[in-house]
């Protein structure tokens, strides 16, 4: 029987496909186990706010290292500190790629720069000012409010104001944020404030980068603007205007809202804990007085101050899935085949109140972390590995002065004997459901130190 050419060709096609489709699924064998999926979407029928909760229950079932199909998409997610460890020190070249989004592109390109040049101590140090001037700025807005007797403040958009205008002064030399008038009048202002809301609000659905205008300025400053305009005149190849715009938009979109929202659970925490308050304060007046206000060079004697951060990011990590990475190779996480493309997950959150890893992981205890440093893969709220979170020095730099300036300066107390709702909300950054309300009332430190200076508001 004579045999056709383009029979033969067929065959070759089918039998070349089915090679293919039986050897993708010989190393997809001993995945992580995954719940039953439907046709095309996978299991995002099972998605449901706030993710890190669900991504736990899920767990509870399926172990703490388990996988979902979000569409066509793999996706392992780990709740465990043993395979945090794994993945970000056997598996850390593998899984130091990030899902390719336009942003993470343009960030990517720039991390060693950022890592060198902006967020290095000496760097940091630099700008020390303008997070000095910010929180003055803060004490005296609440003062005016709070002078003679306790006040209702709201604190969630101060902490915003605070965190926008700290990023943007270090990035353009501007402020953005604040109920003056020249700020309420200036168009510049209220432009960008609009284009930072659509950011937010559309964060991970688009390039935010595009919204966010270069401020160039013709007198050159101490800012990260001006750094990367100069490097930009010696290398316009690579220091573009889309890849300065995607630096900065992860840095107002990283560097603002994480932070604000961690001193929102703090104050929350401490308010519901007024004995904490009582310790905090005491540990600050007996190690800088009440003849000047804490300064950054305070925060490394203040070991109590510091355990009730920790104890926050504990809680109420500010990203509670961290950032997602994807594997660029083949690799194996607590015993599971894990195939290259695959996104990850870790779940910090479920980690942080795992009570295999924590003793009474649901309350709020700082003691725990007065005995000294608790291993790295236990808590985790700024990753680990070769890409955890650059920006972590300066976010422990912002809260801890701010923090401990609003412990030292003021009174505070709930709004009713109620403890405050800790009920989280939706987003990325694992806001607080209702803003911060607390009554407030200024002690005598505020007015000998914060008003006898000057700032200097840019």
């Amino acid at each position: 029987m004579e045999v056709s050419l383009p029979y033969v060709s067929l065959s070759l096609f089918f039998l070349i496909i089915a090679f293919k489709v039986l050897s993708k699924a010989r190393t997809q064998k001993n995945l992580p186990p995954s719940p039953p999926a439907l046709p095309v979407i996978g299991h995002l029928h099972l998605l449901k706010q706030p993710l890190h909760r669900t991504l736990h229950g899920l767990s509870q079932n399926l172990g703490l290292i388990f996988s979902l199909r979000f569409g066509s998409r793999l996706v392992v997610v780990v709740s465990s500190p043993s395979g945090v460890e794994e993945c970000f020190t056997k598996n850390d070249v593998v899984l130091a790629n990030r899902p390719r989004l336009i942003i993470g592109k343009y960030f990517g390109n720039l991390r060693r720069l950022m890592a060198l040049e902006i967020f290095s101590t000496s760097r940091l140090n630099s700008f020390l000012s303008i997070r000095r001037d910010e929180i003055k700025l803060l004490l005296r807005r609440l003062y005016q409010n709070s002078s003679h007797d306790f006040a209702r403040i709201e604190l969630k958009s101060k902490f915003s104001e605070l965190t926008f205008n700290n990023i943007m002064r270090m990035i353009a030399g501007k402020r953005y944020y604040g109920d003056d008038e020249e700020l309420s009048n200036n168009e510049e202002a209220k432009e960008f404030r609009e284009i930072v809301r659509q950011a937010f609000e559309y964060a991970g659905a688009s390039y935010p980068g595009d919204f966010v205008p270069v401020l160039r300025c013709d007198k050159r400053k101490n800012t990260v603007i001006d750094h990367l305009l100069s490097l930009q005149e010696s290398h316009p190849e690579y220091y573009t205007d889309e890849i300065i715009k995607g630096l900065i938009a992860v840095m107002i979109l990283a560097g603002t809202d994480t932070s604000a929202v961690t001193m929102e659970w703090a104050m929350s925490l401490l308010v519901n804990h007024p004995e904490v308050l009582k310790k905090a304060r005491a540990e600050i007046d007996t190690h800088v007085g009440q003849d000047r206000l804490i300064d950054e060079h305070d925060l490394s004697k203040l070991h109590y101050l510091q355990a009730i951060i920790s104890e926050t990011f504990r809680l109420f990590p500010a990203a509670p899935l961290l950032v997602p990475h994807i594997s660029s190779d083949d690799c194996i996480i607590g015993g599971f085949n894990v195939p290259r493309g695959t996104l990850l997950l870790v779940n910090a959150w479920a980690i942080h109140r795992d009570p295999k890893v924590w003793d009474d992981p649901t309350n709020f205890k700082p003691e725990r972390f007065e005995c000294g440093e608790v291993e790295g893969h236990k808590l985790i709220p700024f990753g680990m590995g070769r890409r955890a979170c650059l920006g972590a020095g300066l976010a422990q730099r912002v809260v801890g002065l701010a923090l401990g300036s609003l412990i030292q300066c003021f009174e505070w107390e709930r709004v009713t004997e109620e403890a405050v709702d800790l009920k989280e909300g939706k987003g990325l950054t694992m806001p607080k459901a209702e803003p911060l309300e607390v009554m407030c009332k200024a002690r005598d430190i505020i007015m000998d130190n914060v008003f006898s200076e000057a700032t200097n508001v840019v």
